[in-house]
């Protein structure tokens, strides 16, 4: 929610691109055919004020009867993309050290301060947008510096309480985040048109921080911390992880990682994918209004409709991954695989559809909502693929993954400012989705080559290490050393 509040809000935030520009300005409608040209004749706007009061009067795109007014800022394409893609520049910084925080001192502090502090940045959002969108780009950096380390804090938390049979399904809860995107989208839009983008941030952030108090109050680093939790559930989950996963902390083999095709099969692919993911959240409702010409209220419900989807998505086939691998119906790498393959190539040539045919309101829609969805089974494929080849770094790996992810997210932002600064048209936006396609089509054919779902042996470093020698038991002194020498 924290995340994509300010992706429907934005559309309201600002003065529609098309009277921002100039005292002549055009509505493009490429996409139904016509050009509409708005002019202000022998007059000079002068204030953001005046130009608001202008474009009620020329868009019809704006005069929505049930829309009360908004107070609007003449930020145009350029600007509106730098704020979006600011979020990214905090968010790429605290990706790695995130996950490897996680690692050392557990994911209850690193992810719920970072929720707690995200909550009260973005009360603050709707103040600093009176001061210029720079003061809103500043905090969007923060909320992304706080964000970054959540996700890949999930995962060392996940190698130590969920066992692996169940792993899939856990992490399809991840795709929680699409939930939260599928129910802030139609509030925001109700909001918006009914009391004012302000109230998204004041409720998104409010709402946050009730989570962060429940978050500090119920949950623990590991199932031997948990005050709560059953002796026999305690048993069961850490029988169940056995010894792939440990408590101790472990100098990260950074070369091994940084070496090993497997890990880069999920950094690429993971970049690749939430490359796609990050331009939709972003820039679909900026698409719906501008090219669709849907108001704020449809906009809001239409754009979460492939969040549902995802959502419900991954927890269908992360259930399925996890039935074939218990039932040993598929070896781990063929179920990675395959799952990956197909969440991540499909969307690629759905892009190649929204190319040719996304003018038409009803099949953009179905397209969207397809692609998303069908993205969902990333989390019965690679999603969770750090924790199969090695649970010990599963935090790193991850943080890695989603660095390279987060600088994609930016280019993103960056790529769709650049090709519609001067215009918003279908031709434009077009280009956007042959770029889509092509990226997603490159992220499902490396993890299908280079994919793995075997456990990697520089997981437990030290025992790699140690160079195993027979020994003479009557050479120790005492029984003690006896078993010392055994354990090594």
């Amino acid at each position: 929610m924290l995340r994509v509040n300010l992706t429907i809000a934005i559309v309201a935030m600002v003065i529609p691109s098309n009277t921002s520009h100039s005292n002549t300005s055009f509505v493009n409608h490429e996409c139904s055919g016509a050009l509409l040209s708005t002019v202000v004749n022998n007059s000079t706007i002068n204030t953001r004020e005046d130009i608001d009061n202008t474009n009620n009067m020329t868009d019809e795109t704006e005069r929505v009867p049930d829309e009360r007014p908004q107070t609007r800022y003449a930020w145009d394409e350029y600007q509106v993309n730098f704020i979006l893609g600011a979020f990214f520049w905090g968010y790429i910084c605290t990706e790695l050290p995130g996950g490897r925080l996680a690692e050392v001192i557990g994911a209850k502090r690193v992810f719920g301060y970072s929720m707690l502090i995200s909550s009260l940045v973005t009360l603050l959002t709707p103040i600093s947008a009176t001061f210029g969108y720079q003061f809103v780009a500043g905090l969007r950096v923060i909320l992304g510096f706080m964000l970054g380390a959540t996700w890949p804090a999930i995962h060392p938390m996940t190698s130590l309480w969920i066992p692996p049979s169940e792993r899939s399904k856990f992490i399809s809860n991840m795709m929680a985040s699409s939930l939260g995107a599928a129910i802030t989208m139609p509030i925001c839009g109700f909001l918006i048109a009914s009391v004012g983008w302000e109230s998204v941030f004041y409720l998104t952030g409010g709402i946050s921080i009730i989570w962060s108090i429940a978050w500090f109050t119920l949950v623990y680093d590991s199932p031997a911390k948990h005050p709560r939790i059953s002796n026999e559930e305690r048993r069961f989950i850490e029988e169940s992880i056995g010894t792939t996963s440990s408590k101790k902390v472990h100098a990260v083999p950074w070369r091994s990682i940084f070496t090993s095709l497997p890990v880069w099969a999920i950094i690429i692919t993971h970049g690749c994918s939430v490359f796609g993911y990050f331009t939709v959240v972003n820039q679909l409702p900026t698409y719906f209004k501008y090219i669709l010409d849907f108001n704020i209220k449809k906009n809001g419900l239409l754009s979460s409709l492939p969040y549902i989807g995802k959502y419900v998505f991954a927890l269908a086939t992360s259930t399925l991954a996890d039935y074939l691998r218990r039932k040993e119906k598929l070896s781990i790498t063929s179920i990675r695989k395959t799952f990956t393959t197909f969440a991540v190539l499909v969307p690629g040539l759905l892009m190649i559809l929204q190319a040719n045919f996304g003018c038409d309101r009803v099949i953009s829609v179905a397209i969207f909502t397809i692609a998303l969805t069908i993205n969902g089974a990333v989390t019965a494929g690679y999603l969770g693929n750090g924790l199969d080849i090695a649970p010990n770094f599963s935090g790193t790996i991850f943080g890695l993954a989603n660095t390279l992810s987060s600088l994609g997210g930016y280019l993103s932002s960056f790529m769709v400012g650049k090709l519609t600064y001067q215009n918003q048209t279908y031709h434009q936006w077009s280009i956007v989705f042959w770029i889509l396609s092509v990226t997603y089509i490159i992220g499902a054919i490396t993890f299908a080559i280079f994919g793995t779902g075997e456990l990697q042996k520089w997981n437990s470093p030290d025992s790699s290490s140690v160079t195993v020698k027979k020994f003479d038991t009557n050479d120790a002194k005492t029984n003690d050393e006896v078993i010392s020498l055994n354990d090594k």
